[in-house]
């Protein structure tokens, strides 16, 4: 099996993670965590997973990331549910963003799915 292709930039994925989370806090997201799978998965390094209350809530989340972290030389490579706003998951690669409304963050449960990664924890991550 072929490992996946690792994003060529100075920014790394743990810092693309912490970023993609802090933001997701400034737009209000709902129980922000960030999943480290890169033992669990090659898939990515990261997974950021957070809830929103509404699609345009979900929608500003999402927009503020790809804005944020284009700008650090981290693009999404692709985006999807973005058009419906219930749950948008961002690839950037190295980084998975799921962006949930709540209802659908309760009922698929991603943390519990992916229960064998490590919770970060958010005092390592959160910008004061």
């Amino acid at each position: 099996m072929e490992a996946r292709a690792k994003a060529v930039t100075n920014f790394d994925s743990r810092n693309a993670a912490f970023t993609a989370a802090n933001i997701a806090e400034t737009k209000k997201g709902i129980g922000t965590l960030v999943l480290d799978v890169q033992k669990v998965t090659l898939l990515a390094d990261y997974f950021v997973i957070v809830g929103g209350e509404s699609a345009a809530q979900i929608k500003a989340i999402v927009e503020a990331m790809d804005e944020e972290l284009s700008k650090l030389g981290y693009p999404p490579r692709s985006v999807e549910g973005k058009k419906e706003g219930r749950w948008v998951l961002v690839d950037f690669g190295d980084v998975i963003v799921h962006v949930l409304h709540d209802r659908e963050r309760n009922y698929y449960r991603l943390e519990q799915f992916w229960n064998h990664a490590l919770i970060v924890d958010r005092k390592e991550w959160l910008k004061e």
